[in-house]
This record gives C-alpha cells, sequence and structure tokens, in this order.
C-alpha cells in the first residue's frame, strides 16, 4: 500500500548552515547501502550519509553544509541531517584520537579576528598550494607555473621576515586519471586557503569538482575549455582568456596574416586541444579542407598518416591543438615528407620542448597563440627576479601564476582566513599584477575588457618570441 511521497519536515529553526535549503529534485539519484525511498522525483537516503567518502566527481545530493531530508518511513517521517562537507568526512576517516590533536592545530594555526586590514601575525601558518604538472609529458608548462607561483610566496616570506606563508606542491602529471586522487590528498590539508591550479584543462574537469566540494577556491592560470567555467562550481576562477577568445584569434591570424586559403586541422583528443580545435574550425569555416585526430602526448611518435593527409589536402596551413612533444613531432615529420606552409598551434605548444622536439631548423617559423602577455613585458622587477631565482628565463604564464599566487596573498593580508572569506574575496577582486589587471566575472572568467592573447613565433634561439596581439574577433 502506497503512503504517498514522503514529504520531509522543515528543519527547526531553519537552516543553520547559511544556505538556502538545496533543491533534493534537483539532486542526483543515488543507491545507498542501506537502500533509499524514492518519491517521484525526490530521493531521500536513510543511511547516515557521511559514513561514506564522497566520489571523485564531488557531485552530492546537496552543497556541503546544507541539511538534507533523510528519510525514515519506519518512523512515519523523515528527519533532517546536515551533508558534511569533504573534508569533514576526511577528518572523521582519521580516528578520534588524531581527529582531536589535528583540530587542536588547525585552531592554533588558523586564528582570525574576523576583519580585514594589514596583515598581522595570526594570518600566518596557512598554505596557498600548487596543483598541476611537475612531471609527464607536458611538464615543462606545469614547471614554469608552479616555479612563479613559488617566487610569489618566497618574496612574500622574506619581506615578513618569516616563513609566514608554506609552498604546497602537487604533482597531478597533467593526467586527468592521475588528478582525482592528488586532489582528494590536497583537499585533506586544512591549512590551505587557495590553489593556484589546475593548469590543464583535462585535469581541471577531473580535480575542480572535488575542489568545489571542499570549497576550496581556485585560481587556473592556464587551463582555457569554455566549458569549465559552465559547471557553476564557485570556487573556479580563470586568470587568462579561454578558448572562445584564443580560438578565434587563432584562425584570424591563419586569415588575416597567413593569408591561408587552405587549412588542415588536427588535434589530440584531450580536453585542452580538442576544444581549441573545434573552434579554429568554427572560425575558418569553409577554409577547413581536413581534419585529424592524434593521441595524447607520450602516447605516439609516428605521425605519417596525418602528415600524409596535410599533404593529400592541399594546405598551406596547419592548426594543431595539443601539447608541445607532439607539436614538435609532427612538425618534423612534415619538414621531412618535403611540406612548405605554416604550423600553428595555441598556448600547449609555446615551450622550448617544442623545437627540441621537431629540431631547430624545423621549428622555425612555428606560430603559437596564447592568452598572455609575453613574459618580458611583466611589470616590476619580475623577470629579473624570476631569472635570479631560477637561473632561467620566465617561460609561458609563470607571470600570469605569480600574479594569481599574490591575489591569494594579498586576501591573507585582508583577514581572509578561512576559505570562504577567501571565495567572497575573490568574487569582488580588482588585483593590479605584472602582467595584467585582474576582476572575474560571477562565473569566475576573467573580465572581458581585460582580455588579450597574442601570436608567437619560433625563431633560431628555439623559444617563441612575441609576434603580434592579435584581435578576438
Amino acid at each position: 500500500m502506497s503512503r504517498g511521497p514522503l514529504r520531509p519536515p522543515e528543519p527547526r529553526g531553519g537552516d543553520r548552515s547559511g544556505h538556502a535549503r538545496c533543491d533534493i529534485a534537483a539532486a542526483r539519484e543515488i543507491t545507498p547501502r542501506n537502500g533509499s525511498v524514492n518519491a517521484g522525483s525526490e530521493s531521500y537516503d536513510k543511511r547516515e550519509y557521511w559514513d561514506s567518502v564522497p566520489p571523485h566527481n564531488g557531485l552530492e545530493l546537496c552543497r556541503a553544509g546544507a541539511q538534507v531530508p533523510i528519510a525514515q518511513p519506519w518512523l512515519g517521517g523523515s528527519v533532517w541531517r546536515r551533508v558534511p562537507t569533504l573534508r569533514q568526512v576526511l577528518a572523521r576517516a582519521i580516528g578520534g584520537v588524531a581527529l582531536v590533536g589535528l583540530l587542536a592545530g588547525t585552531a592554533a594555526c588558523n586564528s582570525d579576528s574576523g576583519s580585514g586590514g594589514d596583515s598581522a601575525d595570526g594570518n600566518c601558518g596557512f598554505k596557498i598550494a600548487y596543483f598541476g604538472a611537475l612531471t609527464g609529458p607536458a611538464a615543462n608548462l606545469g614547471v614554469n607555473i608552479e616555479q612563479g607561483y613559488e617566487l610569489a610566496i618566497k618574496q612574500y616570506n622574506d619581506k615578513k621576515g618569516s616563513d609566514c606563508i608554506q609552498v604546497a606542491k602537487f604533482d597531478s602529471q597533467g593526467d586527468p586519471g592521475v588528478a582525482p586522487g592528488v586532489a582528494r590528498n590536497l583537499v585533506s590539508d586544512t591549512k590551505i586557503l587557495g590553489i593556484v591550479g589546475p593548469p590543464f584543462s583535462g585535469e581541471s574537469e577531473a580535480a575542480d569538482p572535488i575542489f568545489e566540494e571542499a570549497g576550496i577556491p581556485t585560481v587556473t592560470p592556464a587551463a582555457t575549455r569554455v566549458s569549465l567555467s559552465a559547471n557553476n562550481w564557485k570556487t573556479f576562477h580563470r586568470a587568462v582568456a579561454n578558448d572562445d577568445a584564443q580560438g578565434p584569434a587563432a584562425g584570424n591570424y591563419i586569415k588575416d596574416v597567413l593569408k591561408a586559403e587552405k587549412v588542415f586541422v588536427a588535434d589530440d583528443q584531450s580536453a585542452y586541444g580538442a576544444g581549441l580545435a573545434d573552434v579554429v574550425k568554427q572560425t575558418l569555416g569553409s577554409s577547413v579542407v581536413g581534419t585529424d585526430k592524434t593521441e595524447g602526448d607520450g602516447k605516439q611518435t609516428d605521425f605519417s598518416a596525418t602528415v600524409q593527409k596535410v599533404i593529400a589536402s592541399g594546405a598551406t596551413a596547419m592548426f594543431y591543438g595539443g601539447y608541445y612533444q607532439n607539436g614538435g613531432l609532427i612538425r618534423k615529420q612534415l619538414t621531412s615528407a618535403g611540406w612548405k606552409g605554416t604550423l600553428v598551434g595555441g598556448d600547449g605548444m609555446k615551450d622550448p620542448g617544442f623545437t627540441k622536439a621537431a629540431g631547430n631548423s624545423a621549428a622555425i617559423g612555428t606560430v603559437v597563440t596564447c592568452p598572455c602577455s609575453p613574459p618580458e613585458k611583466a611589470g616590476g622587477s619580475f623577470v629579473k627576479d624570476y631569472q635570479a631565482e631560477w637561473n632561467t628565463a620566465a617561460g609561458t604564464y609563470s607571470d600570469v601564476a605569480f600574479d594569481a599566487a599574490n591575489i591569494f596573498l594579498q586576501g591573507i593580508d585582508q583577514g581572509n582566513t578561512t576559505i570562504e572569506k577567501m571565495n567572497d574575496y575573490l568574487g569582488s577582486v580588482n588585483y593590479q599584477g605584472i602582467a595584467n589587471t585582474y576582476k572575474f566575472t560571477a562565473t569566475g572568467e576573467l573580465d572581458p575588457s581585460l582580455i588579450k592573447v597574442w601570436a608567437f613565433k619560433f625563431d633560431d634561439s628555439g623559444d617563441a618570441v612575441a609576434d603580434q596581439e592579435i584581435k578576438t574577433s
């Protein structure tokens, strides 16, 4: 006999979490260990919800901290339980004695007066994390970013005269399959107030839901896939333009500067490469005379099939959506096959590793676009300081990562020493950095008025040097 749809009672005293009561009808239906009671579009879980760690995609019935109805049909109704944050779930897994010590240490380190203003001793003891590739086939790009981030924290601590803010590095290898496990490790550290990264779009898709569930804000200096800002993530912020700017810019360069009437477009099937190539194809329209797919960086070395398709198409320009290792090998094999056209790529190919893979003579003349300014144009003493610290010139997005870290550091100085306060701060920040000014829209995108895209060209130095700023529409 049907009792009809279960309707939970209103929680006494309202939702103390400060959030509006979550929309159960829109929540993900789950199958708990002990079963569930379904009522139309509503699913009420009768288990102790926090007894299991949330899945890596971070999609839970409701926002962490909100109250949800837990059905108890055997009592003729339901009760309200608060959804734990991912940090709370992980903390429970530590165990009672260890948890007491952890909380005591956290309380000592994370004391906060709740007011803004100048930095004080109470604003020390926290961490800003870097999350991204330090190893793997595209590690060069990740290391550029990590070194910019780390330089910012070092300079901040030097001014304080102490190790006020700690560096915390998490190597995702740039791999979407590895990123979730590394992300879970990161969110278990309650001293982390913000994350510089992830740099790549694929790992962002895999890790950002975990950061969102934990409530830890991120500022990516490099992930450009358009859809990343369409997930309603409150913790997501992008410090550069997305591929809706870079893609048209690359297409415009091919049409207006190279004057190419026949273009071949290929990509590595990654979230970044495929997304960028799709926008370039849309921009070029009927000029595209052929397309192809390759494997990702490190997974393919023979591109002869793609090379033959390019030559057979009659294309005088090729756009490749992917990273520097594949791009360099493609350029090398195109040159060996006698193709005289111009290879164009996105920011993922803007690295000396491209020349290493292609060979110096083959690499010369290759064009790459980047939603960034030339690093040598960065303000202040950044160029000199970076060289002095790392004994190498600043690379792609090093300056943007430096700015991203300093955005968080300014937030700490202003008293934003909880992840909730830091998220609120990022929603209204207007930060003048050495690479750009940073303001974020409601979806975490860089304010449209601050977007820029440059073209760079590889020369006989083996590096990509600034060519020109290019229009994005």
